[in-house]
């Protein structure tokens, strides 16, 4: 057994946005003995896409994009400030960047984070929505996202890329960082409305801030089909690479069920 007491399951390191307050919220339902989860902040030097893209004057996606290369930078730092913990996996807490530039660049962004964190076990966004569409026997699914229409096309290209045929995207164009958690319920409801179909096999949620861990589960039972939040998708796969199997009642099928 694990020296430590409190946590001698796993401790399971987070990687979080300094802007990002959705991640928390949902780490804070999941509770299990012998768990303990270790967040590390990411400082965001852009934080509000559409003020900066007014001062600069450069278009929204290219704000974006520029907020994503100066989140590149200050990872390390905090990578290495969660080593310290000596967790037993890391989890990202953030999920743009996972699948940025299809499955080649989801491919080449894990590889360095894995080179910073030798053997430890890595959760991200990407390859945690991919493992629970591959569990529901998923082929054809709609997306809604926080991003502007640069960061929906990067989604859909990692998931065409990988085999998903995505019949529907929603980007719900949030105008900064922080504003992603104030997305309302009946917005994201609105969402789901637009792009669930009867050809729709599953229907994944992107972006960490916007929590939807109080209305999917409820709502799998109204469109009778998976509906995975990406931060559920996260959390079940790092708890299941960590040998974690219990099943958890009311967070949505995923953590019932597999």
């Amino acid at each position: 057994m694990d020296n430590y007491q409190h946590a001698h399951r796993a401790r399971i390191g987070v990687l979080i946005p300094s802007t990002n307050t959705g991640v928390e919220y949902d780490l804070q339902k999941i509770n299990l003995d012998g768990l303990t989860w270790h967040p590390s902040r990411i400082w965001i030097e852009i934080p509000d896409w559409a003020d900066e893209s007014e001062r600069s004057g450069d278009d929204f996606n290219t704000v974006f994009e520029r907020f994503l290369d100066a989140l590149r930078v200050e990872m390390p730092i905090s990578i290495r400030n969660i080593l310290s913990a000596r967790i037993t996996h890391l989890m990202l807490g953030m999920s743009a960047e996972t699948f940025w530039g299809g499955l080649d660049g989801n491919i080449a962004f894990e590889k360095g984070i894995q080179d910073r964190i030798g053997g430890l076990g890595l959760t991200t966004g990407a390859g945690a929505t991919r493992d629970a569409l591959h569990r529901f026997g998923a082929k054809k699914i709609s997306v809604i996202t926080p991003y502007p229409p640069i960061g929906d096309d990067n989604v859909e290209r990692f998931f065409n890329d990988i085999g998903f045929e995505v019949k529907a995207i929603k980007g719900l164009a949030s105008p900064s960082a922080t504003a992603i958690a104030r997305i309302s319920i009946p917005m994201v409801m609105d969402a789901i409305r637009e792009i669930d179909g009867g050809d729709v096999d599953a229907i994944i949620q992107c972006g960490t801030n916007l929590s939807t861990v109080d209305i999917f589960p409820t709502m799998e039972h109204w469109l009778q089909k998976p509906v995975i939040p990406i931060n559920i998708a996260c959390v079940w796969h790092a708890l299941r690479a960590c040998g974690i199997h219990d099943t958890i009642i009311g967070k949505g099928r995923l953590l019932e069920e597999f």
